[in-house]
């Protein structure tokens, strides 16, 4: 077993709160770090744990079997080579991998894409973040991403605009694949944004897009 070290919030099991696979339970690892800083970011993170891939990998069989192993951050890939190395020896025990990324960094999803199962991407809309927009980087990620079962997400809150609606249309129509694309509301329950779903929505079916509105569970519920 390699012996590579690397930097890790939290390794638990709960439920996915969130997306297609919504409700399927899964043994989360929470990788440290992150290369952006969205408005709207509900897992800020100021601790970790450095553990080696040994260490991380007998945790992660401690939980026992589960739908499936969530990597998420964080930016998991942010942490490449740590994360190539546990992926390795994740799949020689079949474990089904579901990578939770910004889709922002496609150099170092193609360093790993063999390794994943299922890709759920964020796009992460400008006027959605407060940042500046990563439309190329988004383009070439699910390019690749496309390799895997793959679907994209995006949050509405109340400055989404439809200008980036309509790019990420542009993008998804321009892919390798047909994906599904989930609207996520920041919050579901503030007028505005029950507004902009609709019309996003209807939008984005209107141009041959599968699309889903799907809130957050997991907070609901009180989980993690």
């Amino acid at each position: 077993m390699a012996t590579l070290e690397g930097k890790v919030s939290e390794v638990f099991k709960s439920i996915q709160g969130e997306g297609l696979y919504q409700g399927v339970d899964q043994v989360f690892v929470r990788f440290f770090g992150c290369n952006l800083k969205c408005n709207f970011c509900d897992t800020e993170l100021d601790y970790y744990k450095k553990k080696t891939t040994s260490e991380l990998f007998n945790e992660i069989n401690s939980f026992g079997d589960c739908h499936s192993l969530s990597i998420t951050g964080g930016e998991p890939l942010l942490q490449i080579d740590f994360l190539k190395d546990l992926l390795k020896f994740l799949k020689k025990r079949k474990q089904k991998i579901y990578l939770e990324t910004n889709g922002t960094l496609p150099e170092n999803l193609e360093k790993v894409i063999d390794y994943a199962d299922i890709i759920a991407m964020d796009f992460k809309l400008p006027s959605s973040t407060g940042l500046a927009p990563f439309w190329e980087q988004h383009q070439k990620f699910l390019n690749i991403a496309s390799k895997k079962k793959t679907f994209v997400k995006v949050v509405i809150n109340t400055t989404t605009m439809v200008e980036d609606v309509y790019k990420t249309i542009e993008i998804i129509k321009s892919s390798v694949k047909k994906v599904i694309l989930v609207l996520q509301p920041q919050n579901l329950f503030e007028i505005m944004v029950k507004s902009k779903l609709e019309g996003f929505e209807q939008l984005c079916r209107e141009a041959g897009i599968e699309t889903k509105v799907i809130p957050q569970i997991h907070k609901k519920l009180g989980l993690r």
